[in-house]
């Protein structure tokens, strides 16, 4: 297998290639007067100057009407959504102390309710009965009439009407700066 390899990659010759063409060596064409290539001058291309670009600078411009009155837009956006987190968290800190105060009134309702049931005593109900087993009348300061013959109307107190206009643009101005004064402090 070795010789097989040996074989493939020996120095072969140009057994098949005719020589007619080569007739001697260099030298022998010079003395025939035959032409002698000789090589070419390296010919180096030319080196363009390094021209820098010209930059062209535009002039300042003024500021724009628009652009102003986007970024006033923004800030008044800005403000009114910090507003809108300072009244997300006092009806937050409201609900907090509402609930509070809702299981403090739910626990002193059950007690009433406890205390009303045990008003009721069976015995002392028994005792208000006369001989026949009817009921004792009741006195004059037991009686309550209850008058119903008037329409059903609500009043509500302290609330206040909205105000419109300039006045209660400024109203709420004050009231939005107010709150943000509570809220930092």
């Amino acid at each position: 297998m070795a010789t097989a390899a040996k074989r493939r990659n020996r120095y072969r010759t140009y057994e098949g290639v005719s020589y007619t063409s080569y007739d001697g060596s260099a030298a022998r064409q010079l003395e025939q007067g035959a032409e002698i290539l000789q090589p070419r001058p390296l010919v180096r291309p030319r080196e363009r100057a390094v021209a820098r670009p010209r930059v062209q600078v535009r002039q300042a411009g003024s500021v724009s009407l628009f652009a102003v009155a986007g970024f006033l837009a923004v800030g008044v956006f800005a403000v009114l959504l910090l507003m809108s987190y300072v009244q997300l968290n006092t009806i937050a800190e409201q609900v907090v102390s509402l609930r509070s105060e809702m299981s403090a009134l739910q626990s002193e309702e059950a007690k009433l309710r406890a205390q009303y049931e045990l008003s009721y005593d069976l015995s002392e109900i028994e005792q208000s009965l006369t001989a026949d087993g009817s009921m004792v009348k009741p006195q004059n300061g037991q009686v309550i009439y209850v008058d119903l013959s008037e329409p059903d109307a609500v009043t509500f107190y302290d609330r206040e009407e909205p105000l419109s206009g300039l006045r209660g643009a400024f109203e709420s101005v004050k009231s939005i700066c107010g709150e943000i004064v509570e809220y930092f402090q």
